[in-house]
């Protein structure tokens, strides 16, 4: 993702380098500038910032002396990943073997998103709401046309937006690295969940119930939607989990009786 000159403001005062340190920092805190994100070329930011080049490649140095940018010469450079160094590969591929880690994750994201939503619903701006707001519509339009990789992504990006307008920045960057393994099909599959009879739908009703809680600015109303989404995610595993292993005794119970 590369990130727009229009997000930076100039430079006034001295000592430049450190200012432009700071705008950066801040604007990685908030969120602004997300982890993998491209900034503009030195030229484009000294131009955007109204300082020289040199003062530019000095704050740009001491950021990735920080380890908040990654410079890859002929590339560009890039925010680092920050919160995804809490999970190595190791402890992923880990996760994935064991269901007890996605019985957590769903915990976890039942707490911190019914809380986000809450919040949410007091603190969202005019661009949060339309943002959630489109992409609700873009997780509708992508049930219309049974696009199953649209309405993962739609998904994520609901939820996100939920979280954003939280302006809890430790919630921003924590979820931000949960939706990344939710992308990542880590701790469960969400296309296997949409072939249970009706879940789709109601999935989706639980996404209007939830956007509807916060755009009408009703914190309980926004975490208890919150929280039975998750709670319906978690039966319909449970039930769907149930369902596939009386199948195969099912089948092992035919098979015999044949013999």
């Amino acid at each position: 993702m590369d990130i727009s000159d229009n997000v930076f403001d100039p430079i006034d005062s001295a000592p430049v380098a450190d200012l432009v340190v700071r705008q950066i920092e801040d604007m990685i805190v908030q969120g602004i500038l997300a982890e993998g994100a491209r900034l503009p070329s030195e030229r484009d930011l000294a131009a955007r910032l109204d300082i020289s080049r040199p003062k530019v490649r000095d704050a740009l140095k001491a950021l990735e002396d920080m380890g908040l940018l990654t410079i890859r010469h002929g590339e560009g450079t890039f925010v680092a990943q920050l919160t995804g160094q809490a999970m190595q590969p190791a402890l992923i591929d880990l996760y994935a073997r064991h269901g007890r880690a996605f019985q957590d994750y769903l915990e976890y994201r039942r707490a911190q998103e019914g809380f986000a939503a809450a919040l949410a619903a007091t603190r969202a701006t005019p661009t949060d709401r339309a943002g959630i707001a489109r992409h609700l519509a873009a997780r509708e339009q992508a049930e219309d046309d049974a696009d199953v990789d649209a309405s993962r992504e739609a998904d994520v990006l609901f939820h996100s937006a939920i979280v954003q307008a939280s302006h809890n920045t430790m919630l921003i960057h924590m979820m931000a690295s949960i939706y990344d393994l939710t992308r990542r099909g880590v701790f469960y599959n969400r296309s296997y969940l949409r072939t249970l009879d009706g879940t789709g739908a109601r999935l989706l009703q639980q996404h209007r119930d939830i956007a509807a809680a916060v755009l009408g600015g009703d914190p309980e109303a926004a975490r208890v939607a919150a929280e039975a989404h998750l709670d319906f995610v978690e039966l319909s595993f449970r039930k769907g989990q149930e369902m596939r292993e009386n199948e195969v005794m099912a089948q092992k119970r035919d098979r015999a009786s044949r013999v």
